[in-house]
Parts: structure tokens; C-alpha cells; sequence
């Protein structure tokens, strides 16, 4: 008789567009996994979930608190709005529930930090934040090249997110509680900052100043949220490294998130050239390839790992693979970034992470 595998029971919380999408994962893709309930208040996705969920013997609830008190629960992994991850992860945390949560963990810095305090007053459970581009096949091969030492040091990145755009205004709605575009878009590449600026050293690099500028070239309403819907931001750090981040919201024919990064002797570039899969066209009218349409059909795969992944790190007492200072300090730069946006001023902070004056610069 085969040994019966033990299986990490989860809940899934918020069933909208990256919600349902873990609960699949989960459900059918991550075979360490067990999805046992699903929380959501929306109508739609009730319905969806009485479809797509319970027939598998997913719990549907209406109330987060009684879904964390459901029977067996080990883990959640957290997909409402951004506005709630840091509230519905502290609550998790505290009940004695392992999370993973999407990015970012808040649009505030304090609030984010408030989740690190609490994931170190319960060091048995594990708390990660969903950096989905960390699990994604190319990706991985150039940070392990990066941490190999191939490329040297690396020295500076330029990142980018760019979206199809969607006239149906639904960024513009979302802007009220995004964060805006930095805090939305850019995090991820400020994550592959942070990641890649630590792969020989495995020290966190600290930021020394970032400025940003944008333009509202399609959706003027954007300008009501403080928000744009294409900005480039630097980030300077403190060991002497610099990143380049772009997004945007047009870019007309669909999906290109692509990062260089380039060390002392040598640099790597991922995704430059994007394409869902090896065909091209050559035709008469040139030559031709299809590229992915949303971040989704980019990262499908990513999101899979990354929830087994984490499944691993529950089942079996490992470090989850991304720690929270560093999904903290993400915030910190993104949220100064659209700051910087707001404000048109350059912001410096010193190596502690503090903001500092413009007297205090000259000695940084």
C-alpha cells in the first residue's frame, strides 16, 4: 500500500482576476496542495466559485474570520485588494496561518512594515509575498548566471512593465487604490532590483535616492489618483548600483516586461524579444511573431512555481524563497517613487531607509 502524501490545506481570499487564478493553481496544479475554502463577498464571484470551487469540495465563505476558523486550515494565500493584503495577512498570521500574499503587501510603508513585525513575532509561519517574475523559468537562469559571478558585479538594471492597453478605464478605477503605477507596475522591477543587486552578495541593497517623472499620454483622468499612465523612475543605492524602471499602460501590441542587467564584465537580458512561443512568420509584409497579450499569458507558468514554492516551504520547514524585509524595502521605493512623481523633487534617504533633507545630502 502506497504512503498516503500529506497535502497543505489552503484557503484562497478574493476570487477577482489574479484570486481565481490561485484558487485553480492550487486546486489543480499544485499537487502538495489542497485548496479547502475560498472566501469572497462579490455576488459574481460566489457564483463562480459555487461552479468552478465546491464541486471539488471547496468551502465557500462570505466572511474572512470564519473562513481562517475553518477546520484543518494551514495556509492562506491572500488576492483581494491591495487595500486589505496587509490586514487580511496580519489576521492570518496571528490565527496561526502560513500566507501568501500578492504584491505588493500595501501601498504604505508603515503598513507593510507592520506585517514584517508580525511575521517576526510568529517565526513558525511562513510569509511571502507573491514576486511571481522570481519563479519564472528565464528569470531564474540569469540570476543564477548573475550570482555565478559570469557577468561580474552587477552594476545596473533596466526593467520594465508595459501593458496592452485597455480602453474599457478599468486602470482609471483601479488607480484610486493601486497605489499608482510604480507601486502597481514597476514593484515587480524593483524587485528584480533588489534580488539581482543581492545575487553574489545576499545583502540587501539600500536605497539612496529616486526621482520620477510621467505623462498621462491616453487616460487624462489618471491625474485626479496623482497617477500617469507612463512613468520612468532611477533608484540609486547605497553600494554604489543603479536601476531604471519603466511602465506603462499603451503599449499597443501587448505584454512586454523585459529586464537587462549589467555587471563589470559582461550583462544579461531577459525577455527583449518578446514572442508565446519559437514560430515566425516570414512573410512577404516582413517578418512576424505573436507576443502575449497580458502579464498572464507571460507569467502563467511563473505563478504555478511560485505556489508550489511556497506549498514546499509549509510542507517541508524551509525559507520561503522570498524574504519579507525585501518585499518591504520594494514598497519603500515604490511608494517614494510616486512620491517623487507627485512632487517633481528628487528623495534621498540614508542607509537606515530614512528620508533625509536637503542639508543631510552632502554627507551621504
Amino acid at each position: 500500500m502506497a504512503p498516503q502524501i500529506r497535502r497543505m490545506k489552503i484557503g484562497v481570499s478574493g476570487l477577482g482576476r489574479m484570486g481565481a487564478r490561485h484558487a485553480d493553481h492550487f486546486l489543480h496544479r499544485t499537487p502538495r496542495a489542497e485548496l479547502v475554502a475560498a472566501f469572497t463577498p462579490d455576488p459574481r464571484e460566489q457564483a463562480w466559485a459555487r461552479e468552478k470551487l465546491e464541486p471539488w469540495g471547496v468551502k465557500i465563505y462570505s466572511d474572512y474570520d470564519e473562513m481562517l476558523r475553518h477546520e484543518g486550515l494551514e495556509a492562506v494565500c491572500v488576492a483581494t485588494a491591495t487595500t486589505v493584503h496587509a490586514e487580511q495577512t496580519i489576521k492570518a498570521v496571528e490565527a496561526g496561518k502560513h500566507v501568501l500574499c500578492e504584491k505588493p503587501l500595501s501601498t504604505s510603508l508603515e503598513i507593510s512594515q507592520q506585517v514584517l513585525e508580525v511575521a517576526k513575532k510568529h517565526p513558525k509561519q511562513k510569509v511571502m509575498c507573491g514576486f511571481s517574475r522570481r519563479f519564472d523559468a528565464s528569470y531564474l537562469a540569469a540570476y543564477r548566471t548573475a550570482a555565478s559571478g559570469s557577468i561580474g558585479r552587477p552594476t545596473i538594471l533596466r526593467s520594465q512593465t508595459c501593458d496592452k492597453y485597455d480602453p474599457s478605464g478599468f486602470f482609471v478605477a483601479y488607480a484610486e487604490f493601486s497605489g499608482g503605477i510604480f507601486v502597481d507596475c514597476n514593484i515587480h522591477d524593483i524587485d528584480l532590483a533588489l534580488w539581482f543587486f543581492s545575487a553574489a552578495t545576499t545583502t540587501l541593497p539600500k536605497v539612496k535616492s529616486v526621482m520620477a517623472v510621467g505623462v498621462t499620454a491616453l487616460e487624462p483622468d489618471l491625474a485626479k489618483h496623482g497617477d500617469v499612465d507612463n512613468g520612468v523612475g532611477v533608484v540609486e543605492f547605497h553600494e554604489g548600483q543603479i536601476a531604471y524602471f519603466y511602465s506603462s499602460r499603451m503599449n499597443a501590441p501587448g505584454q512586454h516586461d523585459m529586464t537587462e542587467i549589467i555587471g563589470t564584465n559582461g550583462k544579461l537580458t531577459v525577455n527583449a524579444n518578446p514572442s508565446v512561443d519559437l514560430t515566425e512568420s516570414h512573410l512577404p509584409s516582413g517578418i512576424h511573431r505573436e507576443m502575449p497579450q497580458n502579464y498572464y499569458e507571460r507569467f502563467e507558468n511563473a505563478f504555478v512555481e511560485e505556489a508550489r514554492k511556497f506549498t514546499d516551504a509549509v510542507l517541508d520547514d524551509g525559507l520561503v524563497p522570498i524574504d519579507i524585509e525585501s518585499s518591504v524595502e520594494a514598497v519603500r521605493i515604490g511608494v517614494a517613487l510616486q512620491e517623487s512623481l507627485r512632487s517633481g523633487k528628487k528623495i534621498f534617504f540614508d542607509k537606515l531607509g530614512n528620508k533625509v533633507e536637503d542639508g543631510v545630502r552632502a554627507k551621504l
